[in-house]
């Protein structure tokens, strides 16, 4: 299947939830509430995903929602699922800070099949279908081909909830310091990813995160040739909270280094 109905779908729920936010970004007299401990959501927050599920329930009524203000799941089901992640990057928005991210996937019998991420501040949308590549604002895009560390850009993110691992963190991110071109946080790991899938990161890792922070950005990375991993160098990323991608030599290189920092029980949930 081409799912080309799904794609244009996805991609009009998340103009439409871009322009909301855009008008909440220039009111700027929206409501900021905390869920907990540095966990922000927003009046920008609510209607973004408000219509996003509007959208996708008019064309596809039968399927179902996992979003980030609404209903959570721990587990992805059988059958069609729509990941949804209305603004990664709410701290950010809060404080007029751009980058900040619109991020839908559409997963089936938990197997990626949409991944579409809109950076809003700057009108830039990612997408990519399984087995039909990744694009950037319809051009196609690859992992950069760079293999040596001491050459790469990584990302990162810095957890604001869970801070139990925070001294082994800093140990990790003082080797990138001194082992790579250099570490950047731009405080969306949806946008991350897609950084990493058009090659201006080689690699990317963080702790913390939720399935709708990585449901649409890792198929885009797969697409444009790179590789997603937890922090064991398996497959339990997407609610597993532990995250690795890059081009294939980077990702091993962060696998590695992770390995060094954390025991074998931190390395997972």
């Amino acid at each position: 299947m081409s799912y080309k109905n799904e794609l244009k779908v996805a991609k009009k729920a998340a103009r439409a939830a871009a322009k909301i936010i855009r008008d909440y970004a220039e009111d700027s007299s929206f409501n900021v509430s905390l869920k907990g401990v540095n966990d922000l959501v927003t009046d920008a927050d609510l209607a973004s995903e408000k219509k996003i599920i509007e959208c996708i329930k008019e064309y596809f009524p039968g399927d179902e929602v996992l979003a980030e203000e609404s209903e959570q799941k721990d587990k992805i089901p059988e059958g069609r699922i729509w990941i949804i992640d209305p603004i990664d990057g709410t701290t950010n928005f809060a404080h007029g800070f751009p980058a900040y991210c619109i991020s839908i996937a559409l997963w089936e019998n938990k197997e990626p099949l949409i991944g579409l991420v809109m950076e809003v501040a700057n009108n830039e949308l990612f997408h990519a279908v399984k087995g039909r590549g990744a694009f950037r604002n319809g051009d196609p895009i690859q992992v950069s081909d760079e293999t040596a560390p001491s050459s790469a850009l990584i990302g990162t993110g810095f957890p604001y909830k869970e801070l139990d691992l925070i001294d082994n963190y800093l140990k990790l991110f003082k080797r990138m310091m001194g082992k790579t071109h250099g570490v950047r946080r731009p405080g969306t790991a949806a946008w991350d990813l897609c950084n990493v899938a058009c090659g201006r990161f080689e690699g990317f890792y963080e702790y913390g995160l939720s399935a709708w922070d990585v449901a649409a950005g890792s198929l885009i990375i797969k697409e444009a040739g790179g590789r997603v991993t937890d922090w064991k160098g398996g497959n339990d990323w997407l609610f597993g909270k532990r995250i690795v991608a890059g081009n294939e030599p980077i990702a091993d290189f962060l696998v590695r280094e992770i390995k060094k920092c954390f025991n074998e029980n931190e390395l997972s949930e």
